[in-house]
């Protein structure tokens, strides 16, 4: 069967439980139903064996049993389950609530800002227009005042023309999109430095909140609260911890019964996931308590460096001062980002408390206190000073490996197994959930560490650590809420829903989440194919279809001569000689005279006969 159909096929189940409680009058999300419907599989007292074939009356049984379970009035299990799902939907890291914060304020203001960068200037109302729209969008994402105030719009046009008059909105428009996006933020960051020091300078910015002052009144009161709010849920799990005690070690658990004593392990389980979700919060608080204190100390020390860089000039250089301004306004964006996270913190530790109607109308505080009657009710404080001073001596267990604070470098570091809560004795005293103590010693086994309320719980683990661990799972299948609060999720990884509404399949299946494997893969199993003409670009290619749509509607036309039939024109490119010369050796000579030797008397005959007559003249003449 395919994955994906078997997926469809929860999700149908999903879905029609959804709307059948929806019809009894009670709304529930998907994600609780998809939660509950493997609770319910997991669950072994429904007796939906992983091996067994799905049948059409399983699905029946199955949504008959979620339903029933999702339809509970007054069960402080199925409350804590809601408790679960709804904060793993609502609570998010500082980091990712503050993206999606950021993107929803841009997505509001992504109308206004497409009307300025895709405008066109025709006229000079043109210009007036989109220059009040620029205002507007700067004072609108700054979120320092409103839009409606004419004395703070004013003010943000006055700053505005400081940096940005209307003779630059032609440069601004032949800027691209993304351009003009990037400089309207700019714009948006140096006016909002400007108006934050004008405020300072007590010469503007009254629509300007004080938020430092703000945050330092609301802080420590949201922290106040949190606190408060801890120590009366930490005083009532402290009951509960106190009289499940009495029950598990004397007959006064035959008198409270067991549908009591298990409703009052549901109330427990209750008050501590309400514990560690509080703490969550809580931890959140004290960071943003110490970011608004950076924050503030950078921003009295940027305002210092303004009044001395600005004080007493006519004129300042903008590659000084708009740095300085930019500055200013980032640390004002997070003074508003620490004022968002700190409402959203307290609207989720007030969404938390109708989670505990189910445990709070289940005992009222007369009946609790007849029930501690002669009992001490033991803090964990008060539990962990007592167990500190019995330790584990590592020597005794040869065969074990202990971790003692004195003896292990970053032991606070170390990961322990249930969220610090006594496996031991969760198991011997039938569900019971005290805290355990690191003092006492970690164990290590398979690599997870446990912790133990007492040195006896401790020996009684290490005898038999995988029973216990076994033990520990089995009863999270029968108690659902313990996934969630003990942190057993890698535990349960490997089952997962896997159904389809046919015989032979199964109804849950167990994938192989770790193996040892090894592969060969050949250097180039498949002869490459790259076709060199594809193309990607859009416009590339509507280029070339315009280009094949004027080639067919085109009509060639070409014509033969008598000069032309049966000849051809050949073509020869030559390259004439290159002339080249050399600079060779330079010959000297001198100028001598040149002979002149002649015959005289040839023509008439003298006695003697023709004379040499020598007219060469000298050398030295």
């Amino acid at each position: 069967m395919a994955r994906a159909q078997a997926e469809s096929v929860i999700r149908r189940i999903i879905r029609e439980i959804a709307q059948e409680c929806a019809g009894k009058g009670e709304t529930v999300s998907e994600t609780l139903v998809a939660f509950m419907v493997k609770a319910t599989v997991l669950d072994p007292r429904n007796h939906f064996n992983v091996d067994r074939t799905l049948t059409k009356q399983d699905v029946q049984e199955l949504m008959r049993v979620c339903v029933d379970k999702l339809m509970e009035q007054g069960s402080p299990a199925l409350d804590t389950i809601k408790m679960q799902v709804f904060f793993d939907m609502n609570y998010t890291s500082r980091r990712e609530y503050l993206e999606e914060h950021h993107r929803v304020l841009l997505s509001r203001l992504a109308s206004l800002s497409r009307e300025i960068t895709d405008s066109r200037l025709r006229t000079r109302d043109d210009l007036e227009a989109l220059y009040r729209r620029i205002v507007t969008y700067v004072l609108l994402r700054s979120g320092l005042g409103s839009a409606t105030n004419i004395n703070t719009v004013r003010e943000v046009t006055a700053a505005l023309q400081s940096i940005f008059p209307q003779s630059e909105l032609a440069t601004f428009m032949t800027l691209s999109k993304a351009d003009k996006e990037q400089h309207l933020s700019e714009l948006t960051m140096i006016v909002t430095g400007i108006r934050l020091f004008n405020k300072d300078c007590r010469k503007g910015g009254e629509e300007i909140d004080d938020l430092p002052g703000i945050l330092n009144e609301a802080i420590p009161a949201m922290v106040g609260d949190m606190e408060k709010e801890l120590q009366q849920t930490l005083r009532s799990a402290w009951k509960y911890t106190s009289v499940l005690e009495k029950a598990a070690d004397s007959k006064f658990g035959a008198t409270l019964g067991m549908d009591v004593a298990a409703l009052m392990k549901q109330a427990l389980y209750n008050l501590r996931q309400h514990e560690a979700l509080l703490r969550i919060i809580l931890a959140d608080a004290l960071l943003c308590a110490k970011q608004v204190e950076t924050l503030q100390t950078d921003f009295t020390n940027r305002l210092g460096l303004l009044k001395t860089t600005v004080h007493a000039k006519t004129a300042v250089p903008t590659l000084q001062v708009f740095p300085l301004f930019t500055a200013l306004a980032k640390l004002w964006v997070g003074f508003q980002d620490e004022m968002v996270l700190l409402n959203v913190l307290n609207m989720t530790m007030l969404s938390l408390r109708p989670f505990l109607s189910a445990q709070e109308h289940l005992l009222s505080p007369e009946q609790l206190d007849t029930l501690l009657e002669g009992t001490p009710v033991k803090s964990d404080e008060e539990r962990l000073k007592e167990s500190s001073e019995n330790k584990i001596k590592p020597t005794e267990y040869k065969n074990q490996e202990w971790f003692l604070p004195e003896t292990t470098a970053n032991f606070d570091q170390l990961p322990i197994q249930y969220k610090g809560v006594c496996g031991y004795t969760l198991i011997e005293k039938d569900g019971l959930l005290l805290p355990g103590n690191p003092q006492v010693g970690l164990l290590k086994h398979k690599d997870k560490y446990y912790s133990f309320s007492s040195k006896e719980a401790a020996c009684g683990f290490a005898n038999e650590p995988e029973r216990f661990v076994e033990a520990v799972m089995e009863k999270a299948k029968r108690c659902p809420e313990l996934i969630q609060l003990l942190e057993l999720h890698q535990q349960f990884a490997c089952i997962t829903p896997y159904s389809q509404m046919q015989s032979g399949e199964r109804l849950l299946v167990k994938p192989i989440s770790k193996c040892d494997s090894s592969t060969q893969t050949d250097t180039h199993l498949l002869e490459s194919n790259i076709v060199k003409s594809y193309e990607w670009n859009e416009w590339e290619l509507r280029r070339k279809a315009i280009q094949l749509a004027n080639i067919r509607r085109t009509v060639t036309h070409s014509m033969q001569t008598d000069l032309s039939h049966m000849r051809r024109s050949n073509v020869t490119q030559t390259y004439p000689p290159r002339d080249a010369g050399c600079q060779a050796k330079r010959d000297a000579k001198s100028n001598v005279p040149k002979p002149a030797v002649f015959l005289a008397g040839l023509r008439g005959q003298k006695p003697g006969g023709p004379k040499t007559l020598n007219l060469t003249p000298s050398v030295y003449e």
